[in-house]
């Protein structure tokens, strides 16, 4: 089982992510069974569930960008600092990281762990949301070279981030609770795969966001075979 929110793997017959507590099965919303991939109607109470477009109320489809990074080598980091020099040096690093990604136009939807997940496209839109997800992802690695400076200074430490930039169609909730996965869906796994296919200090990014920009420069392009795909990425 995948978490639609975070990425994350369940065992099997799991019915919310043990990392973010995301539900990971659809249910309907008049009965709250749990719906089959791509089900037009509730299979127990007949509910149409195609004229929403998604089988969660209060939400809609809408194309957006991702992005995931995290820190490289975070448990060896855990555990030669104390917890509240830890928590010091995460607090800095979010607090740097939300700054580049909000500077883009970009909105972070959570901190899991030592994970930064942001979304370009909601709640505002923008026709060049992949360029801005990935000026943030240039700009986050080239704060945290400066970050670093201080870490190493005050905390003895310095950090490596990876990235994982992806585009796609996703489930934006119009009006999310707290704790409540802001987007859903395949194009949130995907960036979170491709920031746990990258090296160290990488930004990996899909081939459709890569499309959807000018002005980068990219390597040459490469098939990655990522858990939960089928088909190569």
């Amino acid at each position: 089982m995948i978490c639609p929110a975070c990425g994350a793997e369940s065992l099997d017959g799991a019915r919310f992510c043990a990392r973010c507590g995301a539900a990971l099965s659809p249910s309907c919303p008049a009965c709250g069974n749990e719906l089959p991939p791509a089900a037009a109607f509730c299979p127990a109470c007949g509910t149409p569930i195609a004229e929403t477009g998604s089988a969660l109320p209060g939400g809609e489809r809408k194309l957006v960008t991702v992005l995931f990074a995290d820190i490289a080598g975070s448990t060896g980091l855990a555990e030669s600092l104390d917890p509240e020099r830890m928590k010091e040096v995460m607090d800095t690093y979010f607090d740097a990281m939300r700054g580049e990604i909000e500077a883009e136009g970009g909105t972070v939807e959570k901190f899991i762990g030592d994970a930064v997940v942001a979304a370009f496209g909601v709640p505002a839109a923008h026709e060049d949301d992949p360029v801005r997800a990935l000026r943030a992802a240039l700009r986050m690695r080239r704060r945290l070279g400066e970050l670093n400076a201080e870490l190493s200074s005050t905390f003895g430490v310095a950090l490596q981030v990876r990235v994982g930039v992806n585009t796609g169609e996703v489930l934006a909730a119009t009006a999310p609770e707290p704790d409540e996965a802001m987007v859903t869906g395949e194009a949130v796994n995907v960036a979170a795969r491709l920031e746990q296919a990258a090296d160290p200090g990488a930004i990996l990014v899909s081939e459709r966001t890569a499309r959807g920009t000018r002005g980068f420069g990219f390597r040459e392009p490469v098939e990655l075979n990522l858990r939960g795909k089928n088909a190569p990425v």
